[in-house]
């Protein structure tokens, strides 16, 4: 399930990529903006949503449900670590009560 997730998040990011690049920017319709013959049309100056918007508007929802998918698929999994396995250093008996003594009277 979660192989077959990850390839499919992965089509959608690669299409999603390609879908926008493929797009035109906002700077082609400049003429319009200023006053353009297409600027009376119905949908106004960026016309109707073409393929390519609606495309993106569904390349963009099955990524961003794709994403939490396997975000929250990640995030229940409890695994046996291996920091458990090792035991914990033993801590050596410190002798600093004797050591404070010792460099004490060394000073005198």
């Amino acid at each position: 399930m979660s192989i077959l997730l990850i390839v499919t998040h992965v089509v959608v990011c690669i299409a999603l990529i390609m879908i926008v690049l493929l797009q035109t920017g906002k700077g082609a319709d400049m003429g319009a903006a200023f006053g353009g013959g297409s600027s009376q049309t119905l949908f106004g100056s960026t016309g109707a949503s073409t393929f390519l918007s609606k495309a993106t508007t569904v390349a963009a929802i099955v990524f961003m449900l794709t994403s939490l998918t396997l975000a929250y698929m990640s995030g229940g999994k409890v695994t046996k670590s291996v920091v458990t396995d090792t035991q914990a250093p033993i801590e050596q008996s410190s002798q600093t009560g004797t050591n404070a003594a010792d460099a004490g009277s060394k000073s005198e």
